[in-house]
């Protein structure tokens, strides 16, 4: 059976468990998925859904870390650029190949500043020239060569890179090409990650919307979000909670101060001639105070950030006017002959990325390599708390298996599998040539009885998981495409019944990308509002509740452009 047939179940008993894990984002994910398949009992709970907070708010770049070479820290780019190879390989419906410039606007500027971050100084470089740019991509390669599945890197000249990518600023006197990753759905690696754990042992469980109420006497109580009590008795606590790690500790009668993240702050815009000069390459450029930026095509729209800015407060961030002021200013100065405005901003997101608590003055200096300190157990708590600190999106693997080992040796257990070639959810026995693309399209239509076309935008959204959706029968009459979004009926009933919606912004948020895109309408979101009262069984006030909350959100948190549910039923 396809996994997505599953539900993943929620804890229905007080019980014991080996591995309780607080958060339920990347870094719990993968830990969670590597321990179920060691055979290791598991629950992870989240406050929120799952992919929420942190993970939902990346780049969606799954990088080496080039800019990381500059502050000495090569183990940790020679195990994210193996990570992303990895990810390529492992989730191909959802990782995909970028090809990458960085303008360059001297020859030789940069290399003193950056030999002294290298030795320790707290001064990032500033204009790194095509020499020290040459060096690093060089690096660069080197580190990436285990499991390699893109081309190495280019020097390209001034007159060839503006040629290629028009409308670039011309104080270029160079550019460098080399290739990264992005990730086009990155919650949803975080659901199929969890949904890999259930099915690799049925004895584990998830829960989302379930927090953490009290920890007394080696015992964790949760809320969860049908106002039930959880009471459950661990041997071991990992605390996955990104930025609320602090503040999750102190809940489990352990007060820690680990954590110092910075906020970055991403808007994505409608921009087809800006689309047309990148030409599905990403630009990796300085803005003017030297602060890294990028911009590349996403799902159709143009993507830049990121802003980098000390921050403590993960509830309550958003993206400001300074910062969109700052990401248009340095769009305008990579793309002078564009021009940017804020009416074309579809949607802004923010996070706080969980770096280790740090007195550097940039925050770009602060490391983004993880750690996971143990907090031994006392005298009124029998369990000990691993906190997951730092990390980055791309080497959440590795990561995972480092604490999976240490969490095994804690139990007195052996690894069983490696997760270093096992495919993630859509990801297994995805078509690897165009060849093999056609006939598994073919395949499942007519199992199906569907036609190539309906088939095709399932196998790019949830690659092989597609099948389980095309053969899926909704009990209710629904059917059809949504009128503006393309995504069919079908396909949002299997989600609401199989993928543990709580809320309707986690089914257009996170489950699908419906919202980031600017698909989502006013006349598809009360669509999809109707048929999750059907299959979840809202009343028409808590359907009416949903839909206010999710436009809130939508409308001021993410800045979209979407009708007010009020004025919707007004108009009905």
């Amino acid at each position: 059976m396809n996994v997505s047939e599953e539900k993943i179940s929620q804890p229905t008993d007080v019980k014991e468990y080996d591995v309780v894990i607080l958060g339920g984002g990347i870094n719990g994910a993968g830990l969670f998925r590597d321990l179920c398949e060691q055979g290791v009992n598991c629950l992870i709970t989240d406050k929120g859904d799952f992919g929420s907070g942190t993970s939902a708010a990346p780049s969606r770049l799954i990088h080496g870390g080039l800019k990381y070479l500059e502050t000495g820290e090569f183990g940790l780019v020679a195990q994210s650029t193996l990570e992303r190879n990895l990810l390529l390989k492992n989730a191909p419906h959802l990782v995909r190949p970028l090809p990458t410039l960085i303008p360059i606007f001297s020859w030789t500027k940069g290399v003193g500043a950056a030999l002294r971050t290298l030795f320790g100084s707290k001064t990032a470089p500033r204009s790194r020239g095509a020499l020290l740019i040459k060096i690093g991509l060089a690096l660069y390669d080197y580190y990436g060569s285990r499991d390699r599945v893109m081309p190495r890197h280019k020097l390209v000249g001034r007159r060839r890179a503006l040629m290629e990518t028009p409308g670039l600023t011309p104080a270029i006197v160079a550019g460098g090409t080399y290739y990264d990753a992005a990730v086009s759905h990155p919650e949803r690696l975080v659901y199929e990650l969890i949904a890999d754990g259930i099915k690799a042992n049925p004895a584990a469980a998830a829960a989302n919307y379930t927090d953490i109420v009290t920890a007394k006497d080696g015992v964790l109580t949760f809320h969860d979000p049908h106002g039930q009590t959880l009471t459950v008795r661990p041997k071991l606590v990992v605390n996955a909670a990104g930025p609320w790690i602090d503040h999750v500790n102190k809940k489990l009668g352990a007060p820690s101060k680990m954590i110092g993240g910075t906020k970055g702050s991403h808007i994505l815009i409608k921009h087809d001639e800006l689309l047309k000069s990148l030409a599905g390459r990403m630009i990796y450029f300085e803005a003017d105070d030297g602060r890294i930026c990028l911009v590349y095509e996403y799902l159709g729209l143009a993507m830049i950030g990121s802003t980098d800015i000390p921050a403590d407060d993960p509830d309550s961030v958003h993206c400001t006017d300074a910062e969109i002021d700052y990401l248009l200013d340095s769009v305008r100065m990579l793309m002078p002959g564009l021009r940017f405005g804020r009416e074309q901003i579809v949607y802004a997101y923010s996070g706080i990325r969980p770096l280790p608590a740090s007195n550097a003055a940039i925050p770009g200096l602060i490391s983004r390599d993880h750690s996971a300190p143990v907090l031994e157990p006392e005298a009124d708590r029998s369990f000990p708390i691993i906190s997951l600190v730092g990390g980055k999106w791309t080497t959440f693997r590795g990561f995972s298996e480092e604490v999976a080992d240490t969490v095994l040796k804690r139990l007195q257990r052996s690894r069983r599998i490696s997760t270093r070639s096992l495919p993630i959810g859509g990801g297994r026995n995805f078509p690897k040539t165009e060849q093999e693309r056609r006939h598994w399209l073919s395949r499942i239509a007519g199992s199906a009885g569907k036609t190539i076309s309906d088939i095709e935008p399932l196998l790019v959204r949830y690659g092989t998981t597609a099948e389980t959706i095309a053969h899926h029968h909704p009990l209710t009459n629904e059917a059809g495409l949504l009128p503006d979004s393309g995504y069919s009926l079908t396909e949002v009933d299997f989600i609401l019944r199989n993928e543990q919606v709580v809320h309707l912004s986690d089914l257009v948020m996170r489950r699908t990308t419906l919202a980031i895109t600017g698909l989502l309408t006013r006349r598809d979101l009360e669509q999809i509002a109707n048929l999750a009262a059907t299959v979840l069984h809202w009343s028409d006030e808590t359907k009416r509740a949903e839909l206010e909350r999710v436009v809130d959100e939508l409308t001021t948190r993410n800045l979209m452009q979407l009708e007010p549910v009020q004025k919707a039923y007004a108009a009905g």
